[in-house]
């Protein structure tokens, strides 16, 4: 294979890397396809597009197997030209990607190794388990390269207390599945186990086959190789497939040429499934010399139409001599697809796995020996050993109690130290000292606290840790560093699960115990411990070895080790959370070391990202930079790490600096850290100090955190205007998470505009906070576009975990932010850049300033109830002035549509109706900056106490933003129903016309053959009725619309997105399924999974049945109300019903089957009236009707000019009856309704109807006055 090895590598322009000489520092560097994504165009970039697309989390990766052009040979080559079917699979331009991954990671160290495993399991890829290399009868079990994935799932057993299992996936004991095959195999079994791994759920191509892109091309390098993957629960029943966790293996190529590698597997496996179609001679001594095959092997065979009987006859051959039962052979025939053979695999899987032994992949160390496999991680024992010793030291003992004996630099001492440097600088002294002896206190106490910390020597752990950190070595120290980070987090989560599981039970409790869950909430916070807390220490004792004369070489080493460690993408602290402080000597000293490291070449660009917790602020990191800050490793750190990315050379000109400094924060509001005392002032200082530093401040907003996000943004705000204050502007992305959607763009602008205006207000109150009057708007203080910095990311997972995949749609937003980000940047430039030693007077500058200002930022929020009522009544008059306004444009709009010139084309009308909602979008705009003007004017009232209601006027500013686009969407139904209305009169007024033509023609026929005879009114009258007769005889009708089936329609629109398909479809008309009432069924009734006893079923039945009632009443009413207006029907009509059906769901309990058998009622009724409403609408339209309306007058007038009368007084009283009384009518209905709610708005009750609370005092007084208890059910149903 070595050969063949060599030679492919070659073909990828990777033969300088093997073996294992490819690192994570240099993918880590910022270049040019960090700005821009180049397709691959050679062979030799295909490995590096691959790592591009992986280190962004992007499941696309697998695509990048060929060159970017190769498909427009095959457009232009013969398709009937044979050799292109027969020639050499493997084209010069293309590799398969099986072959590609096995090339990466035989060319990776150890951690990127780790990081592209890490990776691989989140885009839920399969990971290699045993990897060949030159000589496939040797292969590495890949078990360091798996440590580092960390998985969580939900077995059944655990549903019921809703708790969950958080497992190294090495260490987990779980069952191991294999899957092989023989040479004569025409089933695929990668697509069968990406199959049984995809049931109840969306399917994913876990592992490559050939039908995937690239899977078809030939395997070089593959073949030997095993993945594994695992099957993880999310403890419900459907759609879990197994109740427990499962591993399965993959082995690639027909276990002949893997002897080794099938021989492992199937030892280690609590089973393993041969797929084959017939045995070989060969294969048959390989599988009968196996032990215990009886019990563990199962053949898959996959019987094809007309399979001979010889091969047949193979597989019973050597089924009778391993007497295997017949359970253990699986036929896969014909007639059964894929899905449905999956199925039946999965139930025996399950079957199987009750009973049988499991096993970790950590213990198939030993195993792996015995086989002759090498093993990945024997290279680092002694790092191992040496971490163990530390970690073992930990044992049982109680976390705080480990760290004040092995890290007692960081104990409450230091914590002290920095609360007294911060009251130092504020000096909140008590009333009985004078400034000097109360500063002269203090520094006496910090003094003894420096000397007491100066005196401690190093404990045996930290001298261990130190030790391990050789400086010329980085291989060992980064092993080291490894190990100690795998074993201490899996020590945290053994730790930490007690703890959270007391502090869960104490917040369910009816009677919480504050002080006990504060307690827990401090034991939490100690409880922590992870690698960051031995490099803090290791900075402690720089930092106060120092203040002491008795420093050792090894500690002065310290701050270049740390810079070594910098550089190889290690995270610094720069902010102490636990004590809020910065170790300022240590961190100087540190990135000093870093500067002269390069030559002082250190311009830095800085980016933060800011949000509340569990927002996926560190994900985002990560994805953008492909780092690993920490994510959801349970613990609560706290404080800021920074990072440094090293610029590429043909990039530090464009980018002006030469090192991206990522700063992670904490998240803020965290709900274990909202006990502590000082939990709000740490936000506000790690918000300000991390904004100061920053060139780049990236605001991560998660649409399920956006009350908590308006808090962060004040604080964000008040930092953002100090450093106005010192002449920093950086520049601001917000990011809202969880946003997916092509139209989410434009969807978001009102959203966008509305958080705008948010800031806007909150920067305003921010800057007479701060005695900064002359700042109005949020742009003032920081560099904010609303169309440019603002980005939708879609959720993270594509699917609901832990079998979900990340969503492409993520990487791919957080990819296009990275690129716009860069680019943002280079078009910035500034003379203006901070090297590192500039960088750190601006941190000492503004460190300092933090510890002498007391960020308590705080809007008063008391309500006072006179206060907010007196501006609900000034709220309900702006509101009716505006609502009024809107009615008179739109009865104008209207009648202008309706009015409008029947001549003209249809095309002119909608014309018409897109203008006039062009104006209505101005005029309501109009509207609402007149509300916004007096709302802001009533706030500016000195005399009515606006300053205590402060915190509503943002929900004043939404109620107006609302009002605005119902309004509009209110207005634009009435626009459109106008135009269908005026096309529907068109045509009966056409048809009218053309027969009215007609009708005239024809009596002027019957006046020239009548002209010169005498003739009584009757044999005129006689005549006429014939002409009339004749014309009318084929006047057409307007065409009924089939309502039933419009709203039907609407009613599967709605359903689009759930699963009620089936329900649907039996459903043939709407109008016929209501005959007769509402009727709750036992399957409607909602219960809990435990069963409730019969008569509480009875009682949640009746409850049911009355809430069904009661919409169904209201929603009636809701139709009539429709259907008695004189219009036709609209689809709008059923769009606002199922939303007002959707308004009474709300806050009730029930089965789906309840709402679609509601809605489906409801939409009957609907149905029946709106048809009932249409024909009405037909009927007062229709052309016949309207002709014999006209029929007398026309005959008159026929009498009149055969008798010469003069008719002008007739046509005039025609004309005020059939015109100018309609038209006043209507003008007067029309504006009606407005004058009565102007008089009662403004008469002598007025007061009754001034505010909402006035509102319903009246009418529960009336009520009670009634005695009429079944009404007051009814208004408070309403």
């Amino acid at each position: 294979m070595k050969p063949v090895l060599f030679t492919f590598l070659s073909k990828l322009g990777l033969e300088t890397f093997y073996p294992n000489k490819l690192t994570l520092r240099s993918l880590l560097e910022i270049n040019k396809n960090s700005l821009n994504e180049e397709a691959a165009i050679s062979v030799q970039k295909i490995p590096w597009c691959f790592l591009r697309k992986l280190f962004k989390i992007n499941a696309e990766c697998r695509s990048c197997t060929q060159v970017s052009n190769s498909d427009d040979n095959e457009e232009s080559s013969d398709p009937f030209d044979l050799d292109l079917y027969t020639a050499d699979e493997s084209a010069d331009n293309e590799v398969n990607p099986l072959d590609l991954i096995t090339a990466l990671f035989l060319c990776a160290d150890s951690f990127l190794q780790q990081e592209m495993a890490l990776k691989m399991s989140m885009c839920q890829f399969s990971v290699p388990l045993l990897m060949p290399h030159v000589n496939n009868s040797q292969s590495t079990l890949m078990l360091w390269a798996l440590r580092d994935i960390v998985k969580e799932w939900c077995p059944h057993s655990l549903s019921e207390s809703r708790d969950f299992v958080e497992n190294n996936i090495v260490q987990a004991k779980i069952p191991f599945y294999s899957f092989v095959r023989l040479q004569n195999c025409s089933l695929s079994k990668s697509q069968i186990l990406n199959q049984v791994l995809s049931l109840g759920q969306q399917y994913h191509n876990i592992f490559i086959h050939r039908e995937m892109k690239g899977g078809a091309i030939k395997r070089h390098i593959a073949n030997g190789l095993a993945e594994v993957s695992w099957y993880l629960p999310r403890g419900r029943e459907h759609p879990d497939v197994f109740p427990d966790p499962i591993a399965f293996a993959n082995l690639r190529g027909n276990i002949s040429e893997s002897l080794a590698q099938f021989t492992f597997l199937f030892q280690v496996s609590t089973a393993t499934f041969v797929f084959l179609d017939k045995i070989e001679k060969e294969e048959h001594e390989i599988l009968t010399s196996l032990q215990d095959a009886n019990s563990k092997l199962f053949l898959v065979v996959n019987r094809k139409d007309g399979s001979a009987k010889e091969d047949m006859e193979s597989v019973r051959k050597t089924v009778k001599e391993l007497d295997l039962p017949n359970s253990s052979v699986k036929m896969k025939d014909p007639r059964v697809n894929v899905v449905g053979f999956s199925e039946k695999l999965s139930a025996a899987i399950n079957k199987i796995t009750v009973g049988k032994p499991t096993m970790d992949i950590e213990n198939m160390l030993d195993k792996a020996v015995d086989f002759g496999l090498s093993v990945d991680e024997c290279t680092s024992d002694d790092q191992n050993k040496a971490s163990e010793k530390i970690v073992k030291g930990i044992g049982v003992q109680k976390i705080p109690g480990y760290k004040s004996k092995q890290l007692p630099l960081q104990g409450a001492d230091w914590k002290r130290l920095s609360q007294l440097e911060k009251e130092e600088c504020r000096l909140k002294r008590p009333d009985t000292l004078a400034p000097e002896e109360y500063k002269s206190q203090l520094l006496e106490e910090k003094q003894q606290i420096k000397e007491k910390l100066g005196k401690l020597k190093l404990s045996d752990d930290m001298k261990t840790f130190i030790k391990q950190l050789p400086k010329n070595d980085s291989k060992s120290r980064d092993f080291f560093l490894k190990w100690m980070k795998l074993k201490l987090d899996a020590h945290s989560r053994d730790q930490l699960s007690s703890l959270r599981h007391q502090w869960t039970e104490q917040s369910n409790k009816e009677n919480k115990d504050v002080e006990e869950i504060k307690k827990l909430d401090q034991e939490l916070l100690e409880s922590s411990l992870g690698l960051e807390h031995y490099m803090r220490e290791m900075g402690l004792i720089y930092e106060f070895s120092l203040q002491s004369q008795n420093s050792a070489d090894e500690v002065h080493r310290l701050p270049g080790l740390a810079a070594e460690l910098l550089l190889d993408g290690y995270p610094l602290e720069l902010l102490d959370g636990d004590a809020s402080n910065i170790p300022e000597k240590w961190v100087t000293d540190v990135l000093m070391e870093l500067h002269r490291k390069v030559g002082e070449k250190s311009r830095l660009l800085v980016l933060t990202v800011l949000g509340v917790q569990s927002t996926g602020k560190s994900t985002l990191l990560n994805t953008m930079f492909g780092v690993q800050f920490a994510v959801s490793s349970g613990r609560c750190t706290r404080g800021a790490y920074m990072l440094f990315l090293r610029v590429s050379d043909d990039m530090q000109h464009q980018l002006n600096c030469d090192f991206i400094v990522l700063i992670d924060t904490e998240g803020l509001k965290s709900p274990h850290l909202a006990q502590l005392e000082d939990s709000y002032e740490h936000d506000n200082q790690l918000a300000t100090f991390v904004i100061g530093l920053s060139d780049v401040t990236i605001i991560n907003v998660a649409s399920e955190n956006s009350t908590e996000m308006k808090d962060v943004l004040q604080i964000a705000i008040h930092a953002f205007l100090r450093m106005k204050q010192i002449g920093k502007k950086p520049i601001c992305h917000f990011v809202h998470q969880n946003v997916a959607g092509v139209s989410a763009h434009a969807r978001t602008l009102t959203e966008r505009q509305l958080l705008l205006d948010q800031l806007n207000e909150m920067t305003k109150i921010a800057a007479e906070m701060e005695k900064q009057p002359s700042i109005k708007r949020f742009t003032d203080v920081l560099d904010y576009d609303i169309k440019e910095n603002n980005w939708n990311i879609p959720g993270l997972w594509h699917g609901t975990p832990p079998m979900a995949p990340v969503n492409t749609g993520y990487s791919e937003a957080v990819a296009d932010f990275k690129k716009n980000l860069l680019e943002t940047v280079k078009k910035v430039k500034t003379d203006d850049v901070s090297q590192i030693p500039e960088f750190l007077e601006w941190v000492r500058s503004l460190w300092k300033a933090v510890k002498y200002e007391n960020f308590i930022f705080s809007f008063r929020n008391t309500l006072v109830a006179h206060a907010y009522d007196n501006l609900c009544k000034k709220f309900n008059q702006w509101e009716w002035k505006f609502k009024k306004d809107l009615i008179f444009w739109q009865d104008g709009a209207k009648l202008q549509i309706l009015n409008s010139d029947n001549k003209t084309h249809v095309n002119t009308w909608k014309t018409m109706v897109d203008s006039k909602k062009t104006q209505l979008i101005a005029k309501i705009e109009g509207g609402r900056k007149e509300m916004d003007k007096n709302l802001d004017e009533y706030y500016k009232r000195k005399d009515i106490h606006v300053s205590l209601i402060e915190k509503y006027k943002i929900d004043f500013i939404n109620r107006i933003r609302s009002l605005k686009d119902q309004f509009q969407h209110s207005v634009n139904n009435a626009l459109d129903c106008a135009l269908e209305e005026k096309q529907s009169s068109k045509e009966a007024q056409d048809i009218q016309s053309k027969h009215r033509e007609m009708i005239e023609k024809e009596v002027m026929k019957l006046l020239s053959d009548r002209e010169h005879r005498t003739l009584s009114d009757e044999q005129l009258k006689h005549d006429f009725q014939q002409m009339w007769t004749k014309v009318t005889a084929n006047v057409s009708g307007l065409k009924e619309l089939n309502i039933s089936e419009k709203v039907f329609k609407q009613l599967r629109i709605h359903f689009s997105n759930r699963n009620f398909n089936e329900e649907l479809q039996n459903i043939k008309d709407l109008k016929d399924i209501v005959k007769g009432p509402f009727e709750v069924k036992s399957e409607h009734v909602k219960v809990g999974w435990k069963g409730i006893k019969f008569w509480e079923k009875e009682s949640l039945h009746k409850e049911l049945q009355s809430f069904a009632d009661t919409a169904i009443e209201s929603c009636t009413l809701f139709v009539l109300g429709k259907a008695k207006t004189d219009t036709d029907y609209h689809d709008s009509f059923t769009k606002d019903l199922l939303e007002k059906v959707d308004d009474s769901l709300q806050g009730n309990t029930f089965q789906p089957k309840f709402e679609i058998d509601l809605k489906l009622h409801i939409c009957g009724i609907a149905s029946r009236e709106f048809l009932q409403m249409h024909r009405i609408f037909l009927s007062g339209r229709d052309p016949r009707i309207q002709l014999e309306k006209y029929k007398p007058q026309y005959l008159l007038d026929f009498i009149d000019l055969y008798k010469k009368k003069d008719h002008c007084q007739r046509k005039a009283n025609d004309f005020v009856r059939l015109c100018i009384k309609p038209a006043v009518e209507d003008y007067i209905s029309r504006h009606l309704g407005t004058n009565i709610v102007d008089e009662v708005l403004a008469g002598r009750h007025s007061a009754e109807y001034s505010s909402r609370n006035f509102f319903q005092y009246n009418i529960q007084e009336e009520l009670l006055l009634k005695e009429d208890f079944q009404s007051f059910v009814k208004f408070i149903r309403k």
